[in-house]
C-alpha cells in the first residue's frame, strides 16, 4: 500500500519541523532505503550540481547499527534532487551548524546529514519510529517507512518516467525486479497515455460509429 500524493504531502507537512525531516524527505521525494538516508554523509551532496551519491548504508543488526555499503552493486548510484529538495538539505546544514556550536566539544563528528542531537550516527529504527508517531499523528492509513521508498516511485511512475528511470533511482539490480514491484501502476499508467495519445488525432462531430441496425 503507498499514500495517494495528497497523504504524502500531508505527512511531510506534519513532519517539517522534526529533526528526521530532511531524511523523510529525502524517502518521500527521491525512493532512497532507510539504511541509504541514515548514512548519507555531506560529502556525497554535491549542491551545485543537485545530486546526492550512495556509497554507504548505515544498517540496524539487532539493536547496533553499522555502516556497509549500499545493498547491491545497483545500488551505488547518483541521484539527481529537485530544488525544494536542494533547500531542505542547505537549511537542515545550516541547523545542524547551529547545533554543532551550540554542543561545542560534547559535539561527536561523524560528517553525517542527519545525527542523533549530539552528532551520533542516528539509529535507523529511530527514524522508522518517527514516521509512525507522525503518520499516526497526521491520521494516516497505516503504511511502511519503506511504502514511501514505493511511493516516491510510484508519483515518478505517474509523471511519465519509464522503468528504466526507475530503477536507476531506486538502486533495483534488475529491471525486472522493478517491473514487477510497480507492475500496479503500469495499468492506469497505461489507459492515460492511451487517451493522451487518441487525443491528439483530429476528429470531426462524426467520431462515433452509428447505432447497430
Amino acid at each position: 500500500m503507498v499514500w495517494t500524493p495528497g497523504q504524502t504531502g500531508r505527512f511531510l507537512d506534519h513532519a517539517v519541523h522534526h529533526p528526521y525531516y530532511v531524511l523523510l524527505h529525502l524517502i518521500a521525494y527521491r525512493g532512497l532505503r532507510r539504511g541509504e538516508a541514515c548514512g548519507l554523509p555531506w560529502w556525497d551532496v554535491d549542491f551545485t550540481r543537485q545530486s546526492i551519491t550512495i556509497t554507504a548504508a548505515l544498517v540496524q543488526i539487532g539493536w547496533r547499527a553499522e555502516f556497509g555499503e549500499p545493498k547491491s552493486e545497483a545500488s551505488g548510484r547518483v541521484i539527481a534532487i529537485d530544488t525544494a529538495t536542494t533547500d531542505v538539505l542547505a537549511t537542515h546544514k545550516q541547523r545542524q551548524a547551529n547545533l554543532q556550536a551550540a554542543a561545542g566539544d560534547a559535539w561527536i563528528e561523524n560528517g553525517l546529514v542527519c545525527t542523533e542531537p549530539d552528532g551520533k550516527p542516528l539509529q535507523p529504527s529511530h527514524l522508522s519510529d518517527a514516521f509512525h508517531a507522525i503518520a499516526e499523528a497526521a491520521g494516516l492509513p497505516p503504511v511502511r517507512l519503506h511504502d514511501l521508498r514505493h511511493g516516491a516511485a510510484t508519483l515518478m511512475i505517474a509523471a511519465g518516467a519509464d522503468l528504466k528511470q526507475v530503477q536507476e533511482l531506486l538502486g533495483h539490480s534488475s529491471i525486472a525486479i522493478t517491473a514487477d514491484t510497480y507492475t500496479h501502476v503500469l495499468p492506469e499508467l497505461a489507459r492515460e497515455t492511451a487517451e493522451a495519445a487518441a487525443s491528439i488525432i483530429p476528429r470531426g462531430q462524426n467520431r462515433k460509429l452509428p447505432p447497430a441496425a
